[in-house]
């Protein structure tokens, strides 16, 4: 495998012409670049072999050795453009910690020490100020190394803040260890079917043999990183019946026993949005949006940073609760103004146009679900690397929808079948995981053929024979929403009366 090629395929188009900006301003050369060249052969869906490669490069006369003088060359272009783009996106503390560590370095080596031990101290307040015990210890360590010059502080001094910050720097090197077993066994759990009440009993063991339970009690940072190794492991799973009251029991303790102080912003975000999540999907949608009231009250007094991490989460969630609260017009409204006014990731930009055709589709207004979905103008593939295969799966299941909807049968029945060999590649002829899929579509197949199908007896026995991982009452809202247009069929029902009817809260009794 060629590690170059791998590399370089995961750039997205804007990436790609980044690097071959920042290749030209490396070298000032107009013509004449094999870099360059080299990165667009590799960037090629033909994979080329090196004797091909050789050709294209230096087609008079092979050269081997030059070959890979330039390979390497061009490895390491790729890593001081990743690193330098990684450090333009990166705004946190602990970013600008890591570059003033780096020029305080340079400054030494450049004879500049008074400078240098400036530098020191800013980074030793901020990581400080921002609780980054790692890097505070290595802040400890390079003044250490230069306490001899006459701009340093007195070494005992600076001995005695390292000694006093040396246990919270080993607490998070015990967490880290703790973090990849949590990984490891939550997967191995999962493998072998254990029950979710493992989840409980494998955080705590870990957590009592790396002696941790205190500091995840009062360190927000280790219970954030914590709460979301738990939060990908019940999203795999799909337990929010576990997960939410774990997530808001951890919040509210650290509330109420430590608080949240201005260094823990991100950390109080993030935890909110995770409780405001678990509720949505547990469908109490109203304490859901409670939550999300706190997370938008503490975003007006946030940094630039958090704004653009959270803003369009808080308003993609926000969306998707009103909608199931009978104000969809509302969820409407907040996204496209999402649209219109902020500058959006990738991902976000194709989550807000996905929720955005949702919603019109909710309202039966189907001509502005299909131009949505056209605009969001990018192919399969490049959604799938991008967002995911489920992801994928339901933008196609909206598409032919919406064609149906429209009275155009052969295109839904062309889309249709497009997403059956889909499921069939990936998955298996039988579908594997999403088999379910492959029922669906057969049922909608069967509504394509002859719209009068749904409201048949035989139609609602197949329905109810259709192979869910969960009862009707815990399933994923995503799938329920596909479901309830088949519900509504049946019915000759409007879909959003029957989709909020199935979306309500289910009573206690009835979960258990």
């Amino acid at each position: 495998m060629d590690d170059l090629r791998t590399t370089l395929a995961t750039f997205s188009p804007d990436d790609r012409k980044e690097f071959l900006r920042f290749l030209q301003r490396q070298r000032r050369k107009e013509k004449g670049r094999k870099d360059a060249h080299l990165c667009e052969l590799l960037w090629q869906k033909q994979e080329y072999d090196t004797p091909e490669l050789l050709q294209h490069l230096y087609p008079n006369e092979p050269n081997a050795v030059a070959y890979y003088a330039l390979r390497k060359r061009l490895l390491r272009q790729v890593t001081d453009f990743l690193l330098l783009k990684q450090r333009d996106q990166d705004l946190t503390a602990a970013s600008t910690v890591r570059g003033q560590l780096s020029l305080a370095q340079y400054l030494f080596d450049s004879g500049i020490a008074r400078l240098a031990w400036n530098i020191l101290r800013k980074a030793e307040k901020l990581a400080a100020q921002n609780e980054q015990y790692e890097l505070l210890n290595t802040v400890y360590n390079l003044q250490i190394e230069y306490a001899h010059s006459e701009h340093a502080e007195p070494l005992g001094e600076i001995l005695k803040r390292r000694n006093r910050n040396k246990p919270a720097a080993e607490e998070e090197e015990r967490a880290a260890i703790a973090y990849s077993l949590m990984r490891q066994r939550l997967r191995e759990a999962r493998t072998h079917g254990r029950s979710g009440a493992a989840f409980d009993q494998i955080i705590q063991d870990i957590l009592r043999e790396y002696d941790l339970q205190e500091a995840f009690a009062r360190r927000p940072s280790l219970l954030y990183r914590l709460l979301s190794i738990a939060r990908s492991a019940m999203l795999v799973r799909r337990d929010f019946a576990s997960f939410e009251p774990f997530v808001r029991r951890c919040y509210h303790l650290m509330e109420k026993r430590h608080g949240f102080q201005a260094a823990h912003r991100e950390y109080q975000l993030g935890l909110l949005y995770m409780i405001a999540h678990a509720l949505y999907r547990n469908r109490r949608f109203t304490e859901s949006v409670e939550y999300l009231g706190q997370l938008h009250q503490l975003l007006s007094t946030g940094s630039r940073s958090h704004q653009n991490e959270f803003y369009p989460r808080y308003i993609f969630l926000l969306a998707a609760n009103l909608a199931f609260l009978r104000r969809n017009a509302e969820s409407i409204a907040l996204l496209e103004e999402l649209l219109r006014t902020h500058q959006l990731s990738p991902r976000d930009h194709l989550t807000a146009r996905l929720g955005l055709g949702f919603h019109y589709f909710a309202e039966g207004q189907y001509q502005r679900t299909n131009q949505v979905l056209l605009t969001i103008g990018r192919s399969d593939h490049w959604c799938e690397e991008k967002m995911g295969v489920e992801w994928l799966l339901n933008k196609n299941l909206g598409e032919m929808l919406t064609q149906l909807e429209m009275g155009h049968h052969d295109v839904a029945a062309h889309r249709l079948r497009a997403i059956e060999r889909l499921v069939r590649d990936r998955f298996g002829a039988d579908g594997g995981a999403y088999r379910y899929v492959l029922s669906y579509l057969a049922l909608v197949r069967d509504i394509i053929e002859n719209p009068t199908a749904a409201r048949q007896p035989a139609f609602a026995a197949r329905v109810a024979e259709m192979p869910r991982f969960l009862p009707l009452e815990r399933e994923d809202l995503q799938a329920l929403s596909f479901y309830a247009w088949l519900r509504a069929r049946m019915m000759n029902r409007p879909y959003y009366d029957v989709l909020v009817e199935l979306t309500a809260p289910q009573p206690a009794a009835a979960i258990a």
